[in-house]
Formats: C-alpha cells, structure tokens, sequence
C-alpha cells in the first residue's frame, strides 16, 4: 500500500469514522475518477478517512439483459487506475472463492454482498487475504446473526480482527426494506465497526419492471438517524448523473448532494460526541 492509503486504513484500525463512497458499477474511467476527486476533496475538507468504492460485478441482477460491470480484468484496472490517480484505498465486491485473489491485488476492503453474507468459504477465503472484509448483512437476517458470521473470518484459524458489518434493511414484504435502528446498536455489541448503508437500505429491489427503484431523496434523512444512533462507517453510493447510469440508476444519490450530506452527518456526529 502506498503511505496514503496505509495511513487512511490506519486511522479506521484506531476507530476513526470512515466512509465509502462511489458509483455502484467502475462503469467507465472517467465516472470513477470524477467521483473519486469530488468526493475524496469533501472528504478532505471534514479530515475524513476516505475508501473508494465500486464494483467490477454486479452478479446479482434480476433480469439477464441487466448491466452486471466491466469484469474482474477490466474492473480491476479501473479501480487500481482510481487507485494510483489519488492514492485511495479501494472497496470492491467479491462473489466467488475464485476473484478473491485478484480482487485482493488491487482493493484494500473485500465486500461480501448481502445475499452471500452466510457463503461460508466466501467469507473464509476473503479473510485469509489479511485484508478488511466488509460483510453486509443480508436482508432476510436478524443482527445478532452477524457475529457468528463474522466469525468465519479467520486467519491461520485465528479471528480477524479486520472485518466491518453493514447494515442495509431487512425484508419488509416481497420488495420493501426497513431499517431497524436497533440493529446497529445489536451489531456493535460484536466489537467490530459498524456500517450504515444509506443507499441500499432504500432499494426497491426489482421494483421497476426488471430493474430496482429506490428513494434517493431520503439518503440523507436516514444517514442523519444513522448518525444519531451511532455507527463507525457511512456507505453511500453517488453517481455525477444516476438518471444515466448503468446500474443502480433510481436509487444512488446525486454526486452534487454529496456535500450536504457529508455536512449534516459532520454537525450530528459533533453533537453527539459533545
């Protein structure tokens, strides 16, 4: 890892609040790196450790014809192009035991989707990289569930001590999601860092005839609460024009609501550590 990057990852392994952030999909270079700049300059500007986060592979897509991502070779080289260009650690999803190790060569955090939280080897082989491993709790999963999860992830046999949880809504009938609140508490009780998903957790999953909807214009509602309650991490997914995105389109938040959110969690994370 470069000093920068080494260092941002430092300030997390202390504790620090962190935040992950970018387009769903590496759709192209010049979406990635325009997020990328934005976003690491607010972050900057709040002294805020920064990872940036995008996906190769979607692999989970309803429909066949869905945009699933550039593929592992090319994804990969977008994401280590973000890397080099502004020396910021990498986020990135991984589906099969087989990606991990070039996955791992290039980001600093391996994401295990929601609905592979519980694929057993998956979150095993990703661990035994030495590197973090974000684990998003899957819909259909009560939080307590999550420690035993995380407990998988081990290396030499050993639990690792690098590991995240997310949490991104449970079911709530066959499209909705809600967010318990007291699940962050829930998950926090496992002594690892707890994520908040503000964009995911407001996906309507496959909601608008084979492709998923979302509510963008409640983001920062949720983040706000996310704060008061208290988490270790926000996760928000931004696009320069999500009407024009390749996935995720109606539920990311706008690259130009981006500091506003980051303003508003800044004043709720000074009230409550007064």
């Amino acid at each position: 890892m470069t000093s920068k990057v080494a260092h941002t990852m430092q300030r997390i392994e202390q504790g620090e609040f962190f935040l992950l952030c970018g387009p769903c999909a590496a759709e192209s270079v010049d979406i990635c790196m325009r997020v990328a700049e934005e976003v690491g300059k607010l972050a900057e500007r709040h002294d805020l450790p920064y990872i940036f986060k995008s996906s190769y592979t979607k692999a989970n897509r309803l429909s066949a014809g869905s945009y699933s991502g550039p593929g592992v070779n090319e994804g990969l080289k977008i994401l280590q192009k973000v890397k080099e260009e502004f020396d910021l650690p990498i986020v990135t999803d991984v589906h099969e035991t087989a990606e991990i190790a070039a996955a791992a060569s290039v980001a600093d955090v391996l994401q295990i989707p929601a609905f592979l939280c519980r694929q057993t080897e998956l979150v095993r082989t990703a661990a035994g990289t030495g590197k973090w491993v974000n684990i998003k709790k899957g819909q259909f999963l009560p939080p307590e569930d999550m420690a035993r999860l995380a407990a998988k992830a081990t290396i030499n046999g050993e639990p690792s001590k690098k590991v995240m949880l997310t949490e991104r809504g449970s079911s709530f009938g066959y499209r909705n999601l809600v967010v318990d609140f007291r699940s962050l508490v829930i998950m926090r009780e496992a002594g690892l860092p707890v994520v908040f998903d503000a964009t995911h957790s407001l996906q309507i999953a496959g909601g608008g005839e084979g492709v998923s909807l979302g509510q963008p214009e409640l983001v920062i509602p949720m983040a706000r609460a996310a704060m008061a309650v208290g988490v270790d991490g926000l996760f928000v997914e931004t696009h320069p024009n999500p009407a024009e995105a390749k996935s995720d389109a109606a539920a990311m938040l706008p690259l130009d609501q981006m500091a506003n959110l980051l303003d508003q969690v800044a004043a709720i994370r000074a009230a409550v550590r007064v």
